[in-house]
């Protein structure tokens, strides 16, 4: 299959035969009305425990659902720098909506299923939602044409919204080496066809619905599994770009969103009345200012790190060269700072930010909250940075990464 003809794919026609800017993706009129009604209903995402299917319908509608689907298929398949902007974006509004968007993503995954897989998955349309709770990965039962799989998964983020969702099971050791780990694969089916159990209980992200999956002696067949995270069959640059990489780095993005909100929640606040006779304003007072004045220094670094390490990815694709280990380990090491940078403003705005802080209703709460779910993701923890010193200092890169 050819590729469309564009520089850098940034426009693309569409079946409207309307050429679309990705660049400019944050700016339709699309994108806005999703942000709006995120804004509306954040807190029902909290009690809901997820993301409503509406509110996807909306996210479909600007396009999130579509980013990674093939362009054989009528998606995107859309520079990541330019869907990472889209979460970062979603993330100052809520931290929640951003986790479920980052999923736009996971369609690289599905990529890997051989092409007539795709075709059942794509017949009604390009803008389809992919959730995976992939670990524990289960042991799975061999049968003609396919796998017996039974078990329970953990995570599943987005599941309540998702038209397709993936289990992890077991595969050969890693490299066929002996006593190497599994290779995790992925088994996908209709989401109606694999059980939700809700039990996401937690106070950060709260409203992802990350609950469990189960299904018990359910057949795949071999059209359905294949190795996650294995590149794409199709020829859009997307699909060479480091799948693991690129889920570090949607997580990442809501952390960077989270951080800018954190920051305009504390400028919002900075002609606070003194609560204390005698007592100045935040805006008097140095350490809030300087404060300010790091939070947002520390956000643009974090953020142009970030950024630019996602471009020179997509510049060698594009050049029809396969990502570099050294540019590779930078995605790694960009996305797990801009996770650690945005927790860090955000607490730090937090701390500076005066007395309301510590109401339930304060936003910057739930901003804490969620930043803090974020550096405890695994793709992003941090030994990524110890792993990306070894590669910076010439050592082996250890098994698995970047």
């Amino acid at each position: 299959m050819n590729t469309p003809a564009h520089d850098d794919f940034n426009g693309i026609t569409d079946h409207t035969d309307e050429v679309v800017d990705f660049s400019k993706l944050t700016e339709t009129l699309e994108f806005k009305q999703l942000l709006d009604a995120i804004s509306d209903r954040r807190a029902e995402f909290e009690e809901r425990r997820h993301v409503p299917r509406d509110i996807i319908a909306l996210m479909k509608k600007a396009r999130i659902f579509r980013s990674a689907t093939p362009t054989r298929f009528g998606g995107d398949a859309l520079a990541p720098h330019h869907f990472l902007k889209m979460v970062d974006k979603i993330a100052t509004v809520d931290g929640s909506a951003a986790w479920v968007s980052a999923f736009g993503s996971a369609n690289t995954y599905t990529a890997a299923l051989p092409v007539e897989a795709q075709e059942v998955m794509y017949a009604n349309g390009p803008d389809q939602v992919f959730a995976g709770g992939l670990h524990p990965v289960q042991k799975a039962r061999r049968v003609e044409g396919g796998w017996i799989v039974s078990g329970r998964w953990k995570f599943a983020s987005g599941c309540m919204g998702a038209d397709w969702i993936g289990v992890g099971i077991e595969g050969a050791p890693q490299g066929g080496e002996t006593g190497a780990p599994p290779t995790v694969m992925m088994a996908v089916a209709p989401a109606q066809e694999v059980d939700i159990i809700e039990c996401w209980d937690v106070s950060g992200m709260q409203g992802t619905g990350s609950h469990d999956t189960t299904v018990t002696d359910k057949f795949y067949s071999d059209a359905w599994v294949c190795e996650r995270g294995a590149p794409g069959l199709c020829d859009d640059p997307l699909y060479r770009y480091p799948a693991m990489a690129y889920q570090a780095q949607v997580h990442a993005a809501c952390n960077l969103g989270l951080a800018r909100a954190a920051i305009d929640q504390a400028k919002s606040v900075s002609g606070a009345a003194k609560l204390m006779a005698g007592h100045s304003r935040l805006c008097d007072r140095g350490y809030f200012l300087t404060g300010l004045a790091e939070c947002e220094a520390n956000l643009r670094g974090a953020r142009a790190f970030f950024y630019e390490a996602a471009e020179e990815a997509w510049d060698h694709l594009l050049k029809g060269d396969p990502v570099p280990l050294e540019v590779n380990n930078l995605l790694r090491l960009s996305a797990t700072n801009a996770a650690k940078q945005g927790a860090q403003i955000v607490q730090k705005c937090y701390t500076i930010a005066g007395m309301g802080v510590i109401a339930k209703a304060n936003p910057m709460q739930r901003y804490l909250r969620d930043c803090m779910v974020v550096t405890q993701h695994a793709a992003i923890t941090d030994m990524t940075i110890e792993n990306a010193g070894r590669v910076l200092a010439g050592l082996d890169a250890p098994r698995g990464y970047p």
